[in-house]
């Protein structure tokens, strides 16, 4: 990597985290809610949006669709 690249990841490794904290500060704000409330709530979806998916992936897998299609016409 070049010298540009490698600040450019700094900087956006410094601002990233204050991005996200002003954006919970805003939201929070804007809920009228305790900020630690709303990452706490936003940890939670992401948790239950995610154990979804995987579950989702897992009965879509095309070798699982292939075995069950497989097991229905013997």
């Amino acid at each position: 990597m070049t010298m540009l690249m490698l600040s450019l990841v700094r900087a956006l490794a410094v601002l990233l985290p204050c991005l996200i904290h002003l954006a919970t500060w805003l939201l929070a704000r804007s809920l009228n809610m305790p900020q630690p409330l709303v990452h706490a709530t936003g940890v939670f979806v992401f948790a239950q949006v995610y154990a979804v998916e995987m579950r989702v992936g897992k009965a879509l897998c095309p070798l699982r669709l292939w075995r069950q299609l497989q097991s229905l016409f013997r």
